[in-house]
């Protein structure tokens, strides 16, 4: 054990972006580093927050806006917190109950369609209940403060459905959502996988459209850590984001995917079958139940990309959306809060002895044009530019 060991607690939720996590227990590359890492299953993101925030907890696989919310203090108790690293790119989607694919379907869905066709039927689908007084839709999402709400309610506006006014949003666990769209308590849901694929496998959803459509290459979990405990313990800092680093790079090679998604099936972890699992680790999704696989690009990304790195661009389009949803006014100091949240400074310390490249600008233009990643109604973000782009999406 080196200087920096030491056991670090950290709380999960049975997702697939959890991999490297688990990767980094149970392949050595914690221990590698002088870390004994604990892993603890949680059900839900609330689980989660409060037990990082009340220090049960020293690390979490937390949700890169509940990071910037708690810093900020919105919806709960105020504790600064810091990510040190991102834990890959996408791995959500947007699935939908049979009848309601069956209706969208009608109104011009396409299995595997962009999600500016799936926008337009949906907006019929959700025209036509108004019109005739049924109840409007409900969707679930994971939590208030996440991608998924996000990225949900920016494809929804942007094809012309108020997400406050046009439909219902609630919030479920992920592990809960494939028996509440199977009980019909829900239209649909957007979440990580494997909650979608096994919504199909089970013949009661359909995968609408993933997330990577919406926003190439968009971002999720963060390594969440109290401020102040990477103050206390800044060698063990470093030393959980090389463990987490490598054990990325092990999760993204294809050669290794029947290995993590057996690690993941355990009851433990993820607790979903492999061959499930499989089918988010190596992007080829059937979309329908009975469907053949579909090949999603980059649908999830734990290392290529610079998957890994904290981008404060990415930090500060969360907030953009929590100010464009009302979930917090817009000041100055709450911008300057955020910028402190995503610490691509402690990122780069903790993989010097790697030699690994790390990008040398903090933010980056978000679906600037001709770049890989992207919004799929062609707006970018421009964190230089801030108060501009929250003008127009106000």
């Amino acid at each position: 054990m080196n200087s920096a060991s030491g056991v670090v607690v950290a709380g999960f939720i049975p997702l697939l972006d959890c991999a490297p996590l688990v990767a980094a227990a149970e392949k050595g590359f914690a221990l590698d580093e002088g870390i004994d890492l604990t892993l603890v299953r949680e059900t839900s993101w609330a689980n989660i927050r409060d037990r990082l925030v009340v220090g049960h907890f020293d690390a979490a696989h937390m949700l890169g806006p509940m990071a910037v919310a708690s810093t900020l203090g919105i919806g709960h108790l105020q504790v600064a917190m810091a990510a040190p690293m991102s834990l890959g790119l996408g791995g959500n989607a947007i699935t939908v109950s049979l009848p309601l694919w069956e209706t969208m379907q009608a109104a011009g869905a396409q299995e595997g369609a962009s999600p500016q066709v799936q926008g337009r039927a949906l907006r019929q689908v959700v025209n036509e209940r108004e019109r005739t007084g049924k109840p409007p839709l409900t969707f679930a999402m994971v939590y208030p403060f996440s991608c998924h709400n996000y990225e949900l309610r920016y494809w929804l506006a942007a094809c012309g459905i108020d997400p406050d006014r046009d439909v219902r949003l609630i919030v479920l666990p992920p592990p809960l959502l494939v028996d509440a769209l199977r009980e019909g308590q829900v239209d649909g849901f957007c979440v990580g996988e494997p909650w979608n694929s096994l919504a199909v496998a089970v013949g009661v959803g359909c995968i609408l459209v993933a997330t990577t459509a919406i926003w190439r290459l968009s971002p999720e979990k963060v390594l969440g850590l109290r401020r102040e405990w990477t103050h206390r313990f800044p060698e063990r800092t470093a030393a959980l984001v090389r463990a987490i680093f490598r054990a990325g790079q092990w999760c993204q090679r294809a050669e290794n995917h029947e290995e993590l998604a057996r690690l993941l099936s355990e009851q433990r972890y993820v607790g979903a079958p492999a061959h499930i699992l499989l089918r988010g680790l190596s992007g080829k999704l059937p979309l329908a139940p009975g469907g053949e696989p579909r090949a999603v690009p980059d649908f999830y990304l734990p290392s290529r990309q610079t998957a890994t790195f904290p981008w404060a661009s990415h930090a500060l389009w969360f907030y953009s959306q929590m100010v464009r949803w009302k979930q917090i006014e817009h000041s100055a100091a709450s911008l300057a809060a955020v910028r402190e949240t995503y610490r691509p400074d402690l990122y780069r310390s903790a993989l010097a002895p790697l030699n690994i490249t790390a990008p040398s600008l903090d933010m980056k233009v978000e679906g600037a044009p001709g770049a890989p990643d992207g919004f799929f109604d062609d707006r970018a973000f421009d964190p230089d530019q801030f108060e501009s782009y929250l003008q127009q999406a106000l």
